[in-house]
């Protein structure tokens, strides 16, 4: 599997046909591909849409490095894309495929060298290695043994902790599982919730958290001894306080914070910075209106890597909400041909992403610039010595400049 970046649809890297097919068959193949109707949306703060998948997105991750964004869609394919490139005219990526199945949910290991993803009809878990090439492209090599199946329902989630020590995937009943990075099962979580809707493994590592039918969110830390073995799986806090199921719930980048949606219409962000084993419980710090969570349709949620902005989706439509505010600043409707699969920010904040149908769409997190704007002002207006001052000064421009390039400076 041999692959090297390109561009557009010749991203697959394999060398070019020498057989020489007939002109009609070349023609009626063209015909064929060309056929599904792209969905078109423009807005003046789309910042990209990447198009090579042929068939609809269902998953996406960006790298902890913040160079690549990985796709895996049921045209059989994963592509890794160069986030470099997203301004550019041209989004490169490089394919992988997957034998005789596809990948539902995709997730990068912590060094970048290789990533994980859920077999939709295999129903296990398979890693593929990137091996760098002498010629900048990349060889993906799906390791010879899949993890085995232990899961008796649909998988809706997996993740990796950041410190390389477990794996965790999540199926639609209560189960979720903590699995050594060789395959084994190390223990097996019940959630307690009738169903699981989202989990997720916090950015630091330490914890695993899941929602579902009842209105918590419960959090718990994955322990391990001081070689490095693992020990045990202890209840840690709940984010409690909605009074319907929670579709969904997201960390922030140093996980000192989180937010939630839940089905009686409300979203909101906690401070869950606490000394748990102290029985001290997180705080909320905010709550705000959502009436679309409300509905039966499903709600994605995905928090900015500084808490400051949180992104909605229900349906085709994103919402973002300053969360120290509780206001909702920009709205993004019919963004895709299909409902929404998943929504995420790039490590830096500058993009959301969005997928559901067979492109990813990245917009500008103006919501975020502006929150920027409002902190070094504050932070201005009491910073006392003069090197502070221009430092803030700097960034204040920056972000203000920034919002002056996208038209949207004031709101």
């Amino acid at each position: 599997m041999g692959l090297s970046f390109s561009s557009g649809q010749k991203a697959n890297g394999f060398p070019p046909d020498k057989s020489s097919g007939s002109k009609k068959q070349k023609q009626y193949q063209r015909i064929r591909k060309e056929k599904p109707q792209q969905h078109n949306f423009t807005h003046r703060l789309l910042a990209a849409a990447l198009k090579s998948h042929s068939g609809n997105i269902s998953c996406m991750d960006f790298s902890s490095n913040g160079k690549y964004l990985a796709t895996c869609a049921d045209d059989r394919t994963i592509r890794i894309w160069s986030t470099k490139d997203f301004l550019q005219r041209e989004h490169r990526s490089m394919r992988a495929n997957v034998e005789l199945d596809h990948a539902t949910l995709v997730r990068f290991s912590p060094d970048c060298r290789a990533f994980i993803v859920w077999l939709a009809n295999g129903d296990t878990l398979r890693v593929f290695k990137m091996t760098k090439r002498e010629d900048g492209g990349y060889t993906f090599t799906a390791t010879p043994e899949d993890f085995p199946k232990k899961h008796k329902a649909p998988v809706i989630d997996i993740g990796i902790a950041n410190t390389g020590k477990f794996i965790m995937t999540a199926s639609s009943d209560t189960t979720v599982l903590i699995w050594s990075l060789k395959g084994q099962v190390l223990s097996t979580i019940n959630t307690n919730q009738m169903n699981n809707t989202h989990a997720a493994v916090s950015p630091c590592g330490r914890f695993v958290a899941s929602c579902g039918f009842t209105p918590d969110v419960k959090v718990w830390e994955v322990c391990f001894g001081k070689k490095g073995e693992f020990q045990e799986v202890v209840r840690a806090f709940e984010l409690k306080g909605h009074s319907a199921a929670v579709h969904s719930f997201a960390f922030s980048n140093d996980s000192r914070r989180m937010a939630s949606v839940s089905k009686d219409g409300t979203w909101k962000l906690w401070d869950t910075d606490v000394e748990y084993k102290k029985k001290q419980d997180p705080y909320l710090l905010k709550t705000g209106r959502f009436e679309e969570a409300a509905g039966a349709a499903p709600c994605r949620l995905a928090l900015s890597p500084n808490a400051q902005v949180l992104a909605l989706a229900s349906g085709s439509s994103i919402h973002l909400y300053n969360t120290r505010r509780g206001e909702k600043e920009e709205c993004f409707e019919r963004v895709h041909g299909e409902c929404i699969a998943n929504l995420s920010f790039d490590i830096t904040g500058r993009f959301l992403a969005s997928c559901g149908d067979r492109a990813v769409r990245l917009f500008h997190n103006t919501p975020g610039h502006r929150a920027m704007v409002e902190e070094m002002q504050g932070h201005l207006k009491r910073a006392s010595n003069e090197s502070t001052r221009q430092r803030l000064q700097q960034q204040l421009t920056q972000a203000q400049e920034t919002l002056k390039s996208l038209g949207a400076l004031k709101k």
